[in-house]
């Protein structure tokens, strides 16, 4: 049997608890690790593998970190998806007996990260529970660093936990197996996969205590469980208080926008495609807050467009006083900038972690607050000036703050420094004598000079050695005998302590480390006073976001000249000289081409739109999402006039992608949007698609783009925009009553061809391919021979055409056999024509069209085409 010795064993004991996580093992200044641990952690960190004796004849691996910058190495580590549990000392090493004893006092995931290089400020950090009962989904969602806590339901479906879940982009979600390991697969692409825990632990009796009664009674079960889910996993991991966890914040799905995640990548809601930043992205562009709560807020609202009229109209009604009204604008945004990110703060402070320039930081924030709401009150806006109407501005938290923080105050809070003198009676006294020791000292340098006659003679200290009177070598002959006692030797001098110094430095160390203690004591007493405010102040936070996030958007529509759009509960959705909003502000030279929209219940529902690539059909139909997304979170629009119904979801299959993980094709991709769009559309819906039927045949991409147009026509009735380079599918308005040809505009001179980026009524005529691909720099030969197969194509198409007319009207007479034979020959095929006849009209009579998917309809199609070709 292996024998450690009693350090190592008390490690394996408590690595025992935290299988899955590294284990920062706490030894005098260093977090050591051990075992596999270390083997790991040296590869992943990229420090130096050493190895110590424990007790067997192997040694054992091990790696370490200095404590006090093991932060960067936590986050490192939290980065690429570990775990990592800090375990500190926690008896004093003098009075130990034995080992001394150790705990673990923290575990960090990466859904509980306080701080780091991980936590963007203009991003919430959120950690998921999900959980369900009795055929419903609970979601709760919680951002450690801000206190935020949202909690919905819904019929159990897992495409709508999916969407639910990715609303909130979360680093870990947490939840029984069997529940992880059906969302586990869909979780893992995207550019940071979240983490997967499996917990059931469930905390009724904890949140009965963190929670009002009547919180909690305003809760369903599926809501209580993943509620119960995530305080009991918080509180085994963080092991410290969640105050700050002060509200649940419940809403139903059906009160926002749905945007699934394939909507919100192809809309380029908050990254972009191509290389996910925030950059380019309607985020992006919307962004102009100058808080962190103001860019979360904001961020929030794109996430989540509202489906209420009514608070549409109250961001609304803010926006436009804003936006026509510049020193009001210009003045809070220069208040805002005193604003610290009080959400953060105030969840440190809660937490515990935090420090004195965090308290003087929060009370800066708290200094700007009264000119915020003067400002607000004096904006002629309704919306805000009920925002901070009878708002508690927290000042006694500010005096707080005044009184006891000096104003620059030091990292560290175990060092001093931090109290305002004034503040504390005893502390004053005892810095007087600090003071009045160190006045001592300099008069006890310049007595000893004088006695000794030795100039270069002087009075030191260090934290080894204490206080010393150190002489050079040269000089060591000039010292009196019998007063000085040798404390240290040097290389070129000596040091040495007489009786009235070592009886002035007991004096003078005691009264500073009695300073210290003191001044840690009365900023933990003043951390846990504010602490106790948490609810006054993140109810502060929020109004104060909200009003950035106001601003922002009305800066941003000043600057754009974009208009109030008129939001209705109605059907039609008109757009009067619309533009893209990224694009346009992109756009460096040159002037953004604006188009109409009119898609209504009497006459145009759906769109058909033909014409090439490079012309802007994809962009037109993007900035058609983006002004409905736009308006619906309360800001103005970038068009001239725009009647804008709540929509409520957008289906948008725009561009190529296979899902090679998951074994599927570009176009079995695109089938699989199409059935979630068949499935869940309704008439409130915005439908966009682009390039419908791509990635198979021309006739089956034909088949299927004309069964999805009748489908989404006839049996939905959602407002629809469709591109295709199908021109041939334009006879659908024949048949259609509400489907519209448009196509984009396109001026031709000679072999040049313009592209204008203008819809116009009607359907093009050809797709333009071969001159986007001399666009792309393909060689003069490539598209020379393009240009020559495709006359050839052309004119083979139209022999067989003719060849099948000329079928149709001529009887083939035989010019060998006799008239009978040739008749009987003609019988039989005129009737076996007449028997698939038949059957083709069988076939029709018993299918049921407005019944089918389009892949069932692309099936029929099939089967009729071989019909016909017997």
């Amino acid at each position: 049997m292996t024998t450690y010795t009693p350090m190592i064993q008390q490690y394996l004991a408590i690595k025992a608890e935290v299988k899955d996580a590294f284990l920062f093992f706490r030894l005098g200044d260093f977090y050591e690790l051990f075992f596999e641990d270390a083997v790991l952690a040296a590869k992943e960190l990229e420090i130096t593998l050493t190895g110590r004796e424990g007790g067997t004849e192997e040694r054992i691996p091990m790696c370490g970190v200095p404590y006090h910058s093991a932060d960067n190495y936590i986050s490192r580590l939290i980065e690429k998806g570990y775990k990592v549990a800090i375990c500190e000392q926690v008896e004093d090493p003098k009075e130990a007996k034995g080992v001394v004893r150790r705990e673990i006092v923290r575990i960090v995931t990466p859904g509980t990260v306080m701080e780091g290089k991980t936590l963007g400020e203009a991003a919430n950090n959120f950690i998921v529970a999900a959980a369900e009962v009795k055929e419903q989904y609970g979601i709760a969602a919680c951002d450690l660093t801000t206190g935020e806590l949202y909690v919905t339901s819904f019929a159990a479906s897992k495409d709508s936990l999916l969407d639910e879940a990715k609303v909130y982009n979360p680093s870990e979600i947490i939840g029984d197996s069997s529940l992880l390991e059906q969302i586990g697969q869909d979780l893992s692409g995207g550019s940071r996969p979240p983490m997967l825990t499996e917990w059931s632990m469930d905390a009724n009796e904890l949140i009965r205590g963190h929670f009002p009664a009547e919180t909690l009674a305003a809760l369903n079960e599926p809501q209580l469980k993943c509620v119960g889910y995530l305080i009991a996993y918080l509180n085994v991991t963080q092991k410290r208080s969640l105050s700050h966890i002060t509200r649940i914040q419940t809403y139903e799905p059906q009160h926002f926008m749905i945007l699934d995640p394939f909507t919100r990548r192809n809309l380029e809601l908050t990254e972009t495609i191509r290389d996910r930043s925030k950059q380019g992205s309607l985020l992006w562009l919307l962004d102009r807050t100058v808080t962190s709560i103001g860019s979360r807020m904001l961020r929030r609202w794109v996430d989540k467009p509202l489906m209420n009229k009514a608070r549409i109209e109250e961001r609304l009604e803010a926006v436009d006083t804003l936006y026509n009204r510049l020193i009001t604008r210009e003045e809070l945004r220069m208040q805002l900038k005193e604003v610290y990110d009080l959400e953060r703060l105030v969840g440190r402070i809660s937490f515990g972690t935090s420090n004195a320039r965090d308290l003087l930081a929060l009370g800066l924030s708290l200094r700007a607050v009264p000119g915020i709401v003067e400002t607000c009150a004096a904006s002629g806006s309704i919306t805000l000036q009920r925002l901070v109407e009878g708002l508690d501005d927290c000042r006694d938290v500010m005096k707080w703050i005044d009184q006891a923080i000096v104003d620059d105050p030091p990292i560290s809070v175990k060092e001093g420094g931090m109290i305002r003198p004034g503040f504390n009676l005893r502390l004053d006294r005892l810095r007087e004598a600090s003071v009045n020791g160190k006045q001592w000292i300099a008069d006890l340098e310049k007595k000893e000079r004088e006695i000794t006659g030795i100039r270069t003679l002087k009075i030191g200290y260090n934290k080894v050695f204490g206080y010393y009177i150190e002489v050079t070598k040269a000089n060591i002959g000039h010292l009196p005998d019998g007063r000085y006692e040798r404390k240290q030797t040097l290389a070129n001098a000596e040091r040495y302590i007489t009786p009235e110094l070592k009886e002035k430095e007991a004096l003078i160390l005691e009264a500073e480390e009695k300073m210290v203690d003191i001044e840690y004591e009365l900023f933990i007493e003043l951390r846990d006073r504010i602490g106790a405010q948490v609810a006054r102040l993140q109810k502060l936070a929020g109004i104060i976001a909200t009003v950035d996030a106001l601003q922002s958007m009305a800066s941003v529509s000043a600057e754009y000249r974009y208009r109030r759009p008129e939001v209705t509960e109605g059907y039609d959705l008109v757009i009067e000289e619309g533009r893209h909003p990224v694009v346009e502000a992109l756009m460096k030279d040159g002037k953004f081409v604006h188009n109409q929209t009119s898609l209504t219940q009497d006459e145009a529902r759906m769109l058909l739109i033909t014409g090439p690539n490079m012309a802007g059909k994809s962009t037109y139909m993007r900035q058609v999402a983006l002004i409905s997304v736009m308006a619906q979170i309360g800001c103005f629009v970038p068009a001239e006039r725009a009647l804008i119904p709540l929509v409520d979801r957008i289906f948008t299959r725009i561009g190529a992608a296979d899902d090679l993980a998951g074994g599927q094709s570009t176009f079995m991709v695109e089938m699989t949007d199409i059935q979630v769009m068949t499935e869940k559309a309704t008439a409130r819906s915005l439908v966009i698609i682009d390039e419908l039927g791509r990635g198979t045949s021309t006739g089956e991409g034909m088949a299927i783009a004309q069964a999805v147009i009748e489908y989404l026509h006839e049996r939905i009735g959602c407002k629809t925009l469709v591109s295709t380079h199908f021109h041939e599918l334009a006879h659908l308005e024949e048949s259609l009553g509400h489907l519209r040809n448009y196509c984009m505009a396109v001026q031709e001179s000679g072999d040049q061809v313009a592209f204008l980026r203008k819809l116009i009524r009607g359907a093009a005529g050809t797709s333009y391919g071969i001159y986007c691909a001399k666009l792309a720099g393909l060689p003069a030969t490539v598209i020379d021979r393009a240009y020559q197969l495709l006359n050839a194509f052309e004119l083979r198409d139209s022999a067989a055409l003719q060849r099948a007319e000329t079928a149709a009207a001529v009887v083939q007479l035989s010019l060998f056999g006799g008239e009978e034979e040739s008749r009987l020959k003609s019988k039989r095929k005129a009737d076996a024509a007449d028997e698939v006849s038949a059957e083709i009209m069988r076939s029709l009579r018993s299918a049921d069209p407005m019944n089918m998917t389009p892949l069932q309809a692309m099936q029929l199609l099939m089967d009729l085409k071989q019909l016909a070709q017997k």
